[in-house]
């Protein structure tokens, strides 16, 4: 059972996070460039909510938007 749980560290260890201490010691070089992953999701998500925004803006102003509170039956 031990040679198991070994098996899972040096499957971790030695596989799964070589791109973790790849970054972890690219940091020390460059800040920036170990975050980009960092700023590369920032920029998404920012551009997924400004979309998201959008077009909520773009059902409000047709009167799409359906707002009444019994809209769920659970809330008569």
């Amino acid at each position: 059972m031990k040679a198991f749980f070994e098996g899972i560290q040096w499957l971790f260890e030695n596989i799964l996070f070589v791109p973790h201490n790849f970054l972890r010691e690219l940091e020390l070089e460059s800040w920036f460039v170990a975050n980009i992953i960092n700023w590369i999701f920032m920029i998404i998500c920012t551009v997924a909510m400004v979309y998201w925004i959008l077009q909520l803006k773009l059902h409000r102003d047709n009167n799409e938007e359906y707002q009444d509170t019994t809209a769920h039956s659970f809330l008569k």
